[in-house]
């Protein structure tokens, strides 16, 4: 018997023991990727932004590129100092931030509200779904030059256009938040005797906001691409019709200096509103 369980015995032992690489053939180790700090990353983007612009202005000066066409950043400094010392440039920023701010505000709370309001009738629901999404699949933006005829070359046609875009996305964001609710809790909190108000406002309204919240920064983006398109078709001042006047008399330092201020501006209102999207985030958490 000894002698029939010791193969046995083997067997089970090289087969517990840990396979080795074989010879030759080192084991892979997995790799380590370490980040940058701050600094380094901010000194790159830095180094790499004066690159560009010291390309493009020895580019303009050698005849590489057409400066009519492309300017240079020379020109595009002097035309920045006279835009914001002797232009319009604090009365367009200030229209179309006011009317970014009210589209994305006016779009993302009606929005929200619409999409929380189809969990209290699944009949209300599908009644208006299919509206929603035909509204969602039409060219919005086609549909401007018809909204400014009806609202005029003021700050409230550029607010409709601004809320077209947004209302949508956050109508259909928090009606997927309202489709995942858990049906167990409902029966949970109706178990408890809660009121349909009481499932609503101490259920349904804190799941969803998570959803709601992550739409933030989507509809800002969105909002200030109405308020843009709007200010192009006609406007009375704003960034867009800065661009659209100046690419018309062929003024392309002032073009450029339009455009980077507008993305000045879209990169510190998508950081205030990341910034709120953290704040409201640790709040659902608490």
């Amino acid at each position: 018997m000894a002698l029939q369980d010791a193969p046995r015995a083997a067997e089970l032992g090289m087969a517990s023991t840990p396979a080795k690489p074989a010879a030759g053939k080192p084991a892979r180790r997995l790799p380590v990727h370490k980040d940058w700090p701050g600094v380094a990353v901010i000194a790159t983007q830095v180094l790499i932004l004066l690159a560009v612009i010291g390309g493009w202005e020895v580019a303009a000066r050698a005849g590489w590129l057409d400066a009519f066409f492309w300017s240079q950043p020379t020109a595009i400094w002097k035309t920045l100092i006279v835009f914001f010392t002797e232009g319009d440039a604090w009365t367009d920023i200030g229209f179309t931030f006011r009317s970014t701010i009210l589209g994305f505000i006016i779009g993302t709370t009606a929005g929200s509200l619409l999409g929380l309001s189809f969990w209290w009738s699944r009949n209300y629901a599908a009644v208006a779904q299919p509206f929603i999404i035909c509204f969602e699949s039409m060219p919005k933006l086609a549909l401007a030059p018809l909204i400014i005829l009806v609202f005029g070359l003021g700050i409230t046609s550029k607010v409709v256009i601004a809320t077209a875009l947004t209302i949508v996305v956050s109508t259909l964001t928090a009606y997927a938040g309202v489709k995942a609710l858990d049906p167990d809790s409902e029966k949970l909190f109706y178990s408890l005797g809660a009121s349909r108000w009481q499932v609503f406002r101490k259920l349904v309204v804190p799941f969803c906001l998570p959803w709601i919240i992550s739409v933030l920064r989507v509809n800002i983006g969105l909002a200030l691409t109405g308020a843009i398109v709007g200010e192009f078709i006609s406007s009375e001042h704003g960034l867009g019709r800065t661009i659209f006047y100046a690419g018309s008399t062929y003024e392309i330092a002032l073009v450029w200096v339009a455009v980077f201020v507008l993305s000045a501006l879209a990169v510190i209102m998508y950081a205030v509103v990341s910034w709120l999207e953290n704040v409201l985030r640790k709040g659902t958490r608490q």
